[in-house]
């Protein structure tokens, strides 16, 4: 079923205010969940509403958080989001290093104890907005194994930035340091054929083509992927002081508690070096030269990052709205909150 945007947003809200959670942090977090969906993210989307709403249900986001603010140096500080609702904690971490990096070149901000942030190329692409340069860090639950491991020690842990430039496009890459999202295995059983053996290992360590006899994910590039997701909780986890590694809380365990995940920006301004101006002429020419490379065989051409994500935004708006499955619509439609079916699953919310 195809929505318009303004629908798609207000039926995600709503079901978040029915939830428990107040306006201001609903409009939030629905905003960036459309963000995501009409960019052809669908999953980190409309789908997850029902998951929020279970938690934010049974207590584990917190709906009056206590933010705090602490700066610890003059291009430092720690957000404390109380658990609040990540998207919100995310956000406001994201005003503050801009206003840091406006004032002194360069901000590092880490938000602490909050909850689920979505796809966290949107906090990036508001620095670039700003024409400023950033990079997200995101810790996420233990799914992954180390390079050479069996069991899991790491969550996808995603990495984004952006740039901004001298026309309307804008630099935004965002990507998981796993091979693949749980999701895409998920696709694979629901269509009952079998997956990459470059995907995913089983209890063993051993790669596996039967996407039952998933235990865990693998990082992307083998050695260079755990180094990365390694980077990703150093800066995100280990650095802020919440949990770390195997440690970090499950997304279904336990929706009754807080999950205290860690989240760090780090933006800069480009007026301290090269110069705004110059800076983004010169990031027009690089996707200016990217995009008139003669493309390999079987590619259309060289898209730069977050150029396609805009193409599936524009396709979904002229062909009538934004595509969301009738089961979705259905139940953002619907009376119920939630229908208690993410609490106490394992990592993969079997």
């Amino acid at each position: 079923m195809r929505l318009s945007r303004e629908e798609l947003k207000s039926l995600m809200k709503n079901k978040l205010i029915a939830a428990g959670l107040k306006e201001e942090h609903a409009e939030t977090t629905a905003e960036i969940l459309t963000w995501a969906h009409e960019r052809g993210y669908a999953s980190h989307g409309a789908v997850r509403v029902e998951y929020y709403a279970e938690r934010i249900s049974k207590g584990g986001i917190t709906t009056e958080p206590n933010f705090t603010w602490k700066e610890t140096g003059p291009c430092s500080g720690i957000f404390d989001g109380d658990n609040g609702v990540g998207y919100v904690v995310a956000e406001e971490g994201m005003k503050k290093g801009i206003e840091m990096a406006r004032k002194n070149g360069i901000a590092v901000v880490g938000m602490a104890n909050m909850s689920h942030s979505g796809s966290i190329g949107y906090y990036s692409e508001l620095a670039a907005k700003e024409d400023l340069l950033a990079v997200t860090f995101c810790q996420s639950d233990p799914m992954a194994v180390p390079y050479g491991g069996t069991e899991p020690y790491y969550g996808t842990n995603p990495i984004s930035f952006a740039a901004p430039t001298a026309d309307d496009r804008t630099v935004v890459f965002d990507m998981a340091t796993t091979v693949q999202a749980w999701g895409k295995i998920l696709d694979k059983r629901s269509q009952g054929v079998s997956i990459p053996d470059t995907w995913a290992v089983d209890e063993k360590g051993m790669p596996v083509t039967d996407p039952y006899l998933v235990n865990a994910l693998v990082p992307i590039a083998g050695a260079k992927g755990y180094g990365l997701m390694m980077m990703v909780d150093i800066f995100a986890g280990v650095l802020l002081g919440v949990p770390f590694g195997k440690h970090v809380s499950s997304m279904y365990h336990d929706l009754s508690k807080g999950r205290e995940l860690g989240q760090m920006h780090i933006v800069i301004d480009p007026a301290r070096f090269i110069g705004t101006e110059e800076f983004k002429k010169r990031m027009s020419m690089v996707l200016d030269e990217l995009g008139e490379m003669p493309a390999a065989k079987g590619y259309g051409k060289v898209y730069y990052p977050g150029e396609r994500a805009i193409m599936r935004r524009d396709k979904a708006y002229a062909e009538g709205g934004i595509e969301v499955v009738d089961e979705l619509v259905d139940y953002l439609k619907s009376d119920a909150i939630h229908f208690n079916r993410y609490d106490h699953k394992n990592r993969f919310a079997d």
